[in-house]
């Protein structure tokens, strides 16, 4: 048996419900979990390096406020709620630019738990699963992320940045060439990269996803929501890739889709 968990990043006050539901019904319809990287007090204000805003901004309306939290917006919550196949986690705190690319731990705390606490403010479980916006974690964001949660979710962990007492594991890891690893109570996770994706070869995509599924005993795949809606343009095309990847998974008798909250729940093979 395979396993994938699929995790869709950047979740916030500000998403149109009609996207999530548009491109995720062919998914809850078949009993496949949805985890969803939410922000929870998302910054409005975020740009990227050309000066834009970041692309989950694009329906950001006119908002004034610098910021708005996940509880803000009441008819999101209650349609995440009201559909138990989506899996909430938690996703930076205001997906500032490498906002844990610090090396505060002051600043990294206040804003985990700030995270955790608006999250459940509205009414979601405690999250126990983190991922870090950009996948850009320092030392002491790896260590107070360990210390609250049982996944981590990254594309890769690079050993300079690892506290020192973690490198005996990760030595280990890069020896068996296991892509995912574990330290103490926590799993840390890495991802193929962003495989359904509107930067990726349309033509080639869905190949992609089912040689990197066939690849590893346990894959992440990974993709964002917004990218599905440009600037508020609908590309039918990724989205007839995300539902067709839909149909791969839920047809395929030797691949189980899971949540990362089985996978701390149940014995499942890491690698």
């Amino acid at each position: 048996m395979r396993y994938v968990i699929l995790r869709d990043d950047d979740t916030n006050a500000l998403t149109p419900v009609e996207c999530l539901e548009r491109l995720y019904r062919p998914f809850l319809d078949r009993g496949l979990p949805v985890n969803l990287a939410v922000i929870p007090d998302v910054a409005t204000d975020t740009t990227v390096p050309g000066g834009g805003f970041e692309g989950y901004l694009f329906a950001r309306n006119g908002v004034t406020e610098r910021r708005a939290a996940i509880g803000s917006n009441a008819p999101l919550v209650d349609y995440l709620r009201g559909n138990p196949g989506y899996r909430v986690v938690q996703h930076g705190c205001h997906h500032e630019y490498f906002e844990f690319d610090c090396d505060s731990t002051a600043s990294i705390v206040e804003r985990l738990e700030r995270g955790t606490r608006l999250l459940m403010d509205a009414g979601f479980p405690r999250p126990e699963t983190f991922v870090a916006p950009y996948d850009k974690l320092s030392r002491a964001s790896l260590r107070e992320a360990a210390r609250r949660f049982r996944v981590l979710s990254t594309g890769w962990y690079e050993w300079r940045r690892l506290p020192r007492g973690w490198w005996p594991k990760y030595a280990l890891k890069k020896i068996t060439r296991a892509p995912h690893w574990r330290v103490r109570h926590t799993l840390l996770l890495s991802h193929p990269g962003c495989l359904l994706s509107c930067h990726r070869r349309y033509e080639t995509m869905l190949a992609e996803v089912i040689r990197s599924v066939n690849s590893r005993r346990l894959t992440v795949l990974v993709t964002h929501w917004w990218e599905y809606f440009r600037q508020g343009r609908t590309d039918e095309a990724l989205i007839g890739f995300l539902h067709r990847t839909a149909d791969y998974l839920a047809n395929n008798p030797e691949i189980q889709v899971i949540s990362f909250s089985t996978l701390v729940r149940h014995r499942v093979p890491l690698n």
